[in-house]
């Protein structure tokens, strides 16, 4: 009997620790994104979207640019999850490619810019703790994994962009046909 109480206060202990973790998420990170989303547009509407436009378009006239400095401004300066709305002024088959290469630089520009990904500064601080247990400086290891991110998201990005026009070609031969 007692193996059935349990089994029946774990079941529903898991929708009441789901329901947390929801209310958790309805007062933390969605208004936060609102706000975010929010301020973003308005900016937006201020500056101009036109304007925005060719500015996204200077960033990314070419594909290193474009899977490079593109995604470290929209992470530096819209931080995650915000950094993805950036690929609205990309053309469609540019959108999947950037979103990869944003989302991938999520950790490694936590080491230099924190307030960047702060959700996930603890993957981060892990491995900065045996670092400095060791009695070298965290700097060195912030810099390389920050270089190391921008060549990783950059083969991303161009890896992801050629699969991307590849699939839209098959969908326009199918199509077609």
């Amino acid at each position: 009997m007692d193996f059935f109480v349990h089994l029946a206060e774990g079941f529903i202990g898991m929708f009441q620790k789901g329901g947390q973790t929801f209310i958790g998420l309805v007062t933390g990170i969605i208004p936060t994104l609102i706000c975010l989303i929010t301020a973003v547009n308005a900016f937006v509407k201020f500056v101009g979207e036109e304007r925005i436009e060719r500015v996204a378009a200077k960033c990314t006239h070419n594909m290193i640019l474009r899977y490079t400095v593109f995604p470290v401004l929209s992470m530096f300066f819209l931080t995650n999850p915000m950094a993805y709305t950036f690929g609205k002024f990309l053309p469609e088959h540019q959108k999947p490619a950037f979103y990869d290469s944003a989302v991938s630089f999520c950790h490694p520009i936590t080491g230099l810019f924190p307030h960047a990904n702060p959700a996930e500064l603890f993957v981060y601080m892990g491995i900065a703790t045996g670092i400095t247990q060791l009695g070298l400086s965290l700097g060195p290891l912030a810099i390389r994994y920050f270089i190391v991110g921008i060549i990783v998201v950059l083969i991303r990005g161009i890896v992801t962009e050629f699969i991307t026009k590849q699939m839209m070609r098959r969908r326009e031969v199918r199509a077609a046909a």
